[in-house]
């Protein structure tokens, strides 16, 4: 007996969101998406029963946060963390090939679906149990565990249970979105969070610290009710660009904007040509980013994940100082701090006094920081393509189901897919390792908002894929013979 056999009367019974059986209206699935918007909003400002306001080790996923799509304290704790990590491990088996699962199969399909929600649930607990009960993260209140009579691992208990309602709750918010509603859960909540960080950073008059944002801290400067050094010293100069002037992060965030909505525009058409109606032409897009940036969540994910673990292992057994040291709650040596991404100019500007890290420890982290991100933006970016019915012979059998073809070749799957392992392989590795370079850049020069560089450009691009997903289903609803030509 096989694995599929084995775990099938278990994956078969996973719960899901039950999918429409017919075409879901376009206002409904903007109901449905701002519905669930709604909620995500709601769950991240309700505070876990028995937790202490202030933590001890502060929050862990710290610049993470933009990308994992979760609130330090609140009932969505986790975030996206274990459906990101859950995809990770599904990537890596797939493209290997361990899983022996064809996902044209109804069947493989609905096993696969069970196995993706069991992961999940398995790595809620193998993040959340480690968060809670080793080395005092989250850390349970004292007062409330004496009033409960029940100890304080029985408040953690509790706290425990309610993260783990929360990163359920989170799963099926994504499924609902993904079949009800517009786009995904997952790029959804992340476009959520950074654009609450990213106004924050703009229109607070009093931000986190004390700080304003940048218009109010401009507003102040001009007015004169905020002082600021002369632009003529070295001093007053650094102030203006990198200190509350935060002009190097609005020029890096206008930057982001640019690059990557420049990116998304750039492609290779393919003509295609009805076999059927004469005049009925169209093209298929290969985009520079074809792979879109959602890969790019599994690499930073994956350094989430490493960074999880040595926090967790310093915590309760203590790490030698080659592997990891650490200080109120940072890395600051050994294996795990090369390991670390470059988060802000604070990490890695010495010249200008940010930081006292050695310069050419420095350089050795951005270089390995830089080798991480283009060699697994690639990597990932092609376990994407080919697990998501992206890759050349997918696409092949889509164009000739809907009844295209390519002017000059014969009606064929084998060659289309021949034409496409022209374009496809090649951009698919060329945008990967792009995104990459770019998400570490952004990180460099930070942004407004202390939102990172690398959830600044996932969020541009998920909502440019966003707006290209609601025009088709705009097109769709006016004209619901093009619908049925390329299928419900």
């Amino acid at each position: 007996m096989g694995w599929k056999e084995a775990a099938e009367p278990v994956l078969t019974r996973m719960p899901s969101v039950a999918r429409p059986e017919g075409h879901v209206p376009f206002r409904r699935k903007l109901g449905w998406t701002a519905g669930i918007l709604v909620m995500y909003f709601f769950l991240t400002n309700v505070t876990m029963f028995g937790l202490q306001t202030q933590t001890a080790s502060g929050d862990f996923y710290g610049q993470f946060r933009s990308i994992l799509a979760g609130q330090q304290g609140s009932i969505l704790q986790l975030g996206i963390g274990p459906i990101v990590t859950a995809s990770i491990v599904l990537q890596l088996l797939g493209g290997a090939d361990l899983l022996g699962l064809d996902t044209d199969d109804p069947r493989d399909q609905i096993l696969y679906q069970g196995l993706q929600k069991l992961l999940v649930v398995v790595m809620i607990c193998l993040t959340g149990l480690p968060m809670v009960f080793a080395g005092g993260y989250l850390p349970a209140d004292q007062q409330v565990a004496q009033s409960l009579g029940v100890g304080v691992g029985g408040v953690k208990t509790i706290i425990f249970a309610q993260m783990f309602v929360g990163g359920v709750l989170i799963l099926f918010m994504d499924e609902i979105v993904s079949k009800w509603g517009v786009g995904s859960g997952v790029g959804l909540f992340i476009i959520a969070g950074v654009s609450q960080q990213l106004v924050a950073g703009l229109f607070s008059w009093q931000g986190l610290g004390g700080t304003s944002g940048f218009f109010p801290t401009w507003f102040g400067i001009l007015t004169g009710a905020t002082e600021i050094g002369s632009p003529l010293s070295p001093g007053g100069l650094s102030d203006i660009f990198l200190g509350q002037g935060q002009l190097l992060a609005l020029f890096t965030t206008l930057l982001i904007f640019g690059i990557v909505v420049y990116a998304e525009s750039v492609r290779v058409e393919i003509p295609l040509s009805h076999a059927r109606v004469k005049g009925a032409r169209g093209r298929f897009p290969v985009k520079l980013i074809y792979a879109s940036v959602l890969p790019m969540i599994l690499v930073r994910a994956l350094q989430a994940n490493i960074q999880f673990l040595g926090r967790i292992l310093n915590n309760w057994t203590g790490l030698p100082g080659w592997l990891g040291s650490y200080s109120n709650g940072q890395v600051t040596g050994g294996l795990f701090y090369y390991l670390a991404p470059i988060q802000s100019r604070g990490d890695w500007m010495w010249f200008l006094g940010l930081t006292s890290q050695d310069p050419a420890q420095i350089l050795l982290r951005v270089l390995i920081d830089l080798v991480f991100m283009v060699v697994g933006g690639a990597i990932f970016a092609i376990f994407w393509v080919e697990t998501t019915g992206m890759g050349p012979e997918s696409t092949a059998k889509q164009i000739q189901n809907s009844g295209m073809q390519i002017p000059g070749f014969r009606r064929n799957p084998q060659v289309i897919e021949k034409v496409m392992e022209r374009y496809i392989p090649q951009v698919t590795v060329i945008g990967g390792a792009l995104v990459g370079l770019l998400a570490v850049m952004a990180n460099m020069l930070g942004t407004i908002g202390s939102v990172s560089g690398t959830g600044l450009l996932l969020t541009v691009s998920i909502t440019y894929k966003l707006y290209e997903e609601i025009a088709e289903e705009q097109l769709m609803e006016m004209h619901p013979m093009m619908r049925q030509m390329f299928g419900n």
